[in-house]
This record gives C-alpha cells, sequence and structure tokens, in this order.
C-alpha cells in the first residue's frame, strides 16, 4: 500500500503437502496474464523452492497463461539459513521485497 502499486497480487501458500493444485488453479486462474514470482526469505537450497517449483511450473503449463515458468526471489544458495548478522538481514530483506515487488 504505501509503495501504491496496483498491479499486484499475493497469494500465500500455507501448505505445500500435499500440494494444494485445485485451490492454487482456481486462484492463478484469475489472472492469465499474471507474472508468476515465489519469494521466499530462506536460501534458495532450503525453504519451499525445492519442493513448489516443479509442482507450480506443471500447473502454470496445464493453465496455458501468459507465464509457464515461475520466477524465484529469495537468497541465494548457502550453507547457513541466516547471515548471522541483523544490519546484513535487514538489508537482505529490504533487497527481497523489493525484487518480489518489481519483478
Amino acid at each position: 500500500d504505501s509503495r501504491e502499486i496496483k498491479d499486484i497480487a499475493l497469494i500465500r501458500l500455507e501448505e505445500i503437502a500435499p500440494f494444494p493444485d485445485k485451490p492454487l488453479a482456481n486462484e492463478l486462474r484469475r489472472y492469465p496474464q499474471a507474472e508468476v514470482v515465489f519469494a521466499q526469505e530462506e536460501p534458495q537450497n532450503m525453504g519451499a523452492w525445492t519442493y513448489v517449483a516443479p509442482r507450480l511450473e506443471t500447473l502454470l503449463t496445464k493453465l496455458g497463461g501468459a507465464c509457464i515458468r515461475p520466477a524465484y526471489v529469495g537468497r541465494p544458495e548457502s550453507s547457513s539459513p541466516a547471515t548471522g548478522a541483523l544490519k546484513s538481514h535487514l538489508r537482505e530483506q529490504a533487497e527481497l521485497v523489493d525484487q518480489a515487488l518489481s519483478s
């Protein structure tokens, strides 16, 4: 709201297993021309991305909309789930939000 962005819809996946194909498809059908961005706070090799990515791509392909491959926004692969420094974490968090909202 503070950025006055009017063309973004946020869909939050609360449970990913079993993958919510039908409910997610129903939501995504509302936005057939949308670019789909998967955003997570965890590094790319952690969190939900590795599980969700192939399932989401299959679903997007079946829907036949403008987007068939989701973009990833999150921290790069890492052996640690966090930087360990609050200042770095806050900077990375702000960058993630900026990337997710501008993708």
